[in-house]
């Protein structure tokens, strides 16, 4: 299989992954990224593996990075990120990534660092206050917003570009019509 993060010319696949809106009061949990493009902040989560569902992988990736035992509740955004058409382009240029975003519980906060594996970008994690996540490097442009208001916590997806997301009325029956195979 070609390295999907690579942007050497050559066959590619499109990855699955699952991140996590964990909330602490009035906090967003966040985990610290650095590439070569910067410093920016994202949501726990990471890349399914096969044969495991979406809430199994958000499950396992938190826990991997950063030691907490959550559970899934609804799902709050679906994203599509085709890398050659962002700002990371230099190094995502071959990268395709669908991201399936879930609010998550976590009932106990004490062992939260204590993941087996970082991802190697992975630079620590950080509690984010809700009312000031504009002030903060979160990616995707655009989710900050929908995390901070408890009105748009509803499903949404976006597409290519696209950081404001469509509604779920639009999102459920496209997933419903997949998954029984019309």
């Amino acid at each position: 299989m070609a390295s999907i993060s690579s942007s050497r010319p050559g066959p590619s696949t499109v990855r699955t992954a699952a991140r996590a809106v964990i909330l602490r009061g009035s906090e967003l949990l966040v985990v610290r990224v650095r590439t070569d493009e910067g410093e920016f902040l994202v949501l726990p989560g990471g890349g399914q593996e096969h044969g495991e569902t979406l809430t199994d992988t958000v499950q396992r990736e938190v826990f991997e990075e950063l030691g907490l035992r959550v559970v899934p509740g609804r799902l709050v955004y679906l994203r599509e990120y085709v890398g050659k058409n962002h700002g990371m382009h230099r190094i995502h240029g071959r990268f395709h990534q669908v991201e399936a975003v879930f609010h998550c519980a976590c009932g106990d906060f004490s062992p939260i660092g204590g993941g087996l594996t970082t991802d190697r970008r992975q630079i620590g994690f950080e509690w984010i206050p809700l009312e000031k996540l504009a002030d903060y490097p979160l990616s995707p442009q655009g989710l900050g917003a929908i995390i901070a208001s408890p009105c748009k916590m509803a499903p949404r997806v976006t597409w290519g570009m696209c950081t404001e997301g469509l509604p779920a009325a639009f999102l459920f029956p496209l997933f419903t019509f997949r998954f029984l195979g019309v």
